[in-house]
């Protein structure tokens, strides 16, 4: 090879990233597991939360609706308050 310390280099990486690809996807699994393995209370918590979440989003997705017919500055305001910030660098 042309240049064999960076073909030696490039290949450690790649060893590493394949290494660090296996230990996520174990985790993965480990975690889904234990999850399954929860107490049944705390899977019941995590749904009613789960459940109040899509409850909030769906609100908003309706105010946001009915602020596009009604155009209230108010409204508006309240829902620019709620937007995450944007990026300057686009």
């Amino acid at each position: 090879m042309k240049n064999d310390s960076t073909t030696t280099f490039l290949n450690f990486v790649l060893a590493a990233l394949v290494i660090l690809g296996v230990l996520f996807a174990l985790m993965t699994i480990w975690r889904t597991r234990d999850f399954r393995r929860l107490d049944p209370s705390v899977r019941i918590e995590m749904q009613r939360v789960q459940n109040d979440f899509l409850r909030v989003q769906a609100l908003l997705n309706d105010t946001i609706t009915y602020n596009n017919t009604a155009k209230s500055p108010e409204i508006t305001q309240i829902l620019q308050s709620l937007q995450p910030p944007q990026s300057a660098a686009k």
